[in-house]
């Protein structure tokens, strides 16, 4: 039996000693909650978020790494990869693939097709709202999780951050060739870790969740990969049913 390990959308890697100038209490001393919460840090996440919202046409990539925990404690690590492409404020492409399953959802705005290829089916439901509308459907009607979500949410009340409990600046690091400011933040029975571009184009370049709930302490990591400025056109959010492709329902969640 393995145990059950909360499954995230944005996630992370262990970690290298923190640089000397990382924020650390003084020796003997324990912070109050206030002054655990580093406020530089609060509005870091506050200028992430702000930037992301305005960013109207961009690709982004997901290289994903999740643990897995067996029943002993031995942890494997499993990969994914998700491909988006978006066009603000309703188009939307996403590419998912994993060794176990490949699927594709595209919204164009008015219709959401999600399309197996490996056994050509396709299921297609009307639907007219944002990307952001979209994301929240899905959950709520159909149990659906999109990875990257967090993006469109980071700079909106959707994404309040009272409710962290911690927060620090842990430094400086290179995310490829891209120098980061990191940052860490606790929150409930969640660790969380960010590595934000510096200047003026905050972008998350990568982003550690651990979960504390787990005695094991089972982490994931995500790395990701922008264009600002890609190439493709909005042909890309129309889904055509390639030949012997098969349409079939899209069952919503039952509900008590």
């Amino acid at each position: 039996m393995e145990r059950k390990i909360l499954v995230l959308s944005l996630l992370a890697m262990a970690l290298a000693a923190p640089p000397n100038h990382a924020q650390t209490p003084p020796a003997g001393t324990a912070p109050s909650a206030a002054s655990a919460v580093d406020q530089g840090s609060i509005q870091a996440l506050k200028d992430m978020g702000a930037y992301l919202q305005t960013l109207k046409r961009f690709r982004v990539s997901n290289d994903l790494t999740a643990e897995r925990v067996l029943a002993d404690g031995q942890k494997l690590q499993h990969m994914a990869r998700a491909d988006m492409d978006v066009a603000r404020p309703n188009k939307l492409r996403v590419m998912m693939l994993s060794p176990r399953s490949e699927r594709e959802l595209i919204y164009d705005g008015k219709t959401v097709t999600l399309y197996t290829p490996a056994q050509k089916y396709y299921s297609s439901v009307e639907f007219s709202d944002t990307i952001g509308g979209l994301i929240g459907r899905l959950q709520e009607k159909y149990g659906m999780e999109l990875p990257l979500t967090d993006l469109f949410i980071w700079g909106t009340p959707a994404a309040p951050l009272d409710k962290i409990e911690s927060a620090m600046n842990a430094g400086q690091d290179f995310v490829g060739k891209d120098l980061c400011d990191h940052y860490a933040f606790r929150q409930g029975n969640i660790d969380w870790q960010i590595w934000i571009t510096t200047g003026g184009k905050p972008l998350p370049r990568k982003v550690v969740i651990t979960n504390r709930a787990d005695e094991a302490r089972p982490q994931s990591v995500s790395l990701l990969e922008w264009n600002l400025t890609p190439s493709f056109t909005d042909s890309v959010f129309s889904f055509m049913p390639p030949k012997g492709s098969s349409k079939i329902e899209i069952l919503p969640v039952k509900t008590k």
